[in-house]
């Protein structure tokens, strides 16, 4: 091919934008994201697939079965929140990674902001057609405000996630004016839903869904000074070399796993820590320290995965959540998918009719399901379907999505 063919090719078909070679894949960061979509999974399928949202925002009632009783106390410990939290963690390292693969190109800060678009349009797509726990819309918000942090010194985000949090962990505290509805309103909302979402056509679901938006935005507020410090904090894990040289850092990771887990822990047991200290028995200092052990839980799962898969044996069984991790996107969505169906009146109409323990074991049963495609898929193709739309969609040009393609692009640049 000469040279001025190969200049006519599209300007985004370069190295920069080819997809990362299996070899230069960091794989703790991929097993990462295996592990937290099944945090999430977990979350989303127990509060708000199978029940109103709503409904874990009423006075607390005690199962009357001992193991969902268990199992909801495991869940609200170990993963509600803290699961979104290691994802949050992961997208700022996401973004660190894209901002540095893109520093060969000239408009990279023009594609980021497509990319976020991109993410944007999809999430308001998932948000508004099919589910309103939709968290890829706030996710998108999120990266826009963090983006100018990736062009200032890593010390200058590092102080900027720490007062974040900081605040995140102290608004319980704070008289903030973020509205909420009373308990009266919950209660006849949750039976409204328990009709609407099990009977209900698509298009009555679609409206009632859309209704709740107003009250959904509040939580969002609310949680997004966390998800900004975490985005923040993800990058500079980053940009500082923590999660792409472990190696140099074990003393640092291993730290971190273990004050981050035993901290997380003790934060998430007020009672225990009301026999040392009896001030935490407010309400305010309660929910402080629940959403500090969020922070800090979320922070010590991921150190404690990257040691395990970089220091130890474990890796050989961890590593089976890699190829979710790599379409951890897609996997989403399609959870989702299966979700309504199986729970909103236009499928099964199971909503607020199905056990915990029925509900953890369909979670799990579409997890592994979930596993095993993604392997098989990813052995034919280089990303999953929704990750090849994203990235075709940030650089204006269809990529390569096997790698005998990837290879016939790169020789056509040669």
């Amino acid at each position: 091919m000469t040279r001025g063919r190969a200049d006519a090719l599209p300007s985004s078909i370069d190295a920069a934008a080819q997809p990362v070679a299996d070899k230069n894949r960091i794989r703790s960061i991929d097993i990462l994201r295996g592990i937290a979509l099944f945090g999430v999974l977990v979350v989303n399928l127990v509060d708000e697939f199978r029940v109103s949202l709503f409904q874990q925002f009423l006075p607390y009632q005690p199962s009357p079965l001992p193991l969902e009783g268990a199992i909801a106390r495991f869940i609200s410990m170990f993963l509600e929140m803290k699961a979104f939290a290691l994802f949050s963690i992961l997208f700022g390292v996401g973004l660190a990674i894209q901002f540095e693969r893109l520093a060969r190109r000239g408009p990279r800060r023009r594609l980021l902001i497509r990319r976020l678009l991109i993410l944007l349009a999809i999430g308001l797509a998932h948000l508004l057609l099919l589910w309103n726990g939709d968290i890829l819309t706030e996710y998108a918000l999120a990266g826009f405000v963090v983006l100018p942090f990736l062009w200032v010194p890593a010390r200058a985000a590092a102080l900027a996630a720490a007062g974040l949090l900081t605040f995140y962990a102290a608004m319980p505290a704070l008289s903030l004016p973020i509205a909420w509805p009373s308990v009266a309103w919950l209660q006849h909302h949750v039976v409204a839903a328990n009709h609407v979402y099990a009977t209900g056509t698509y298009g009555r679901i679609v409206c009632f869904s859309w209704a709740e938006l107003p009250y959904i935005l509040s939580l969002h507020v609310y949680v997004f000074p966390r998800t900004l410090g975490l985005f923040l904090l993800g990058m500079v894990a980053w940009r500082t070399g923590v999660l792409r040289d472990p190696q140099r850092h074990r003393r640092l990771l291993s730290a971190v796993a273990g004050f981050g887990l035993i901290l997380g822990t003790l934060m998430g047991m007020p009672d225990v820590l009301r026999t040392v200290a009896p001030w935490l028995t407010s309400a305010a200092a309660s929910a402080c320290l629940a959403n500090a052990a969020n922070i800090f839980m979320g922070l010590g799962y991921t150190a404690a995965v990257i040691v395990l898969v970089e220091f130890t044996r474990a890796s050989r069984v961890l590593r089976v959540f890699a190829p979710l991790g790599r379409m951890a996107f897609t996997n989403y969505l399609m959870q989702s998918v299966i979700f309504t169906w199986v729970f909103f009146g236009y499928g099964l109409g199971y909503f607020g009719r199905m056990g915990l323990v029925e509900a953890l074991v369909l979670g799990v049963v579409v997890y592994m399901c979930q596993i095993g495609l993604s392997a098989v898929w990813l052995r034919r193709y280089r990303f999953g379907p929704v990750e090849w739309l994203w990235r075709t969609c940030m650089y204006g040009a269809r990529q390569p999505m096997t790698p005998s393609s990837t290879a016939r692009q790169v020789s056509l640049l040669r």
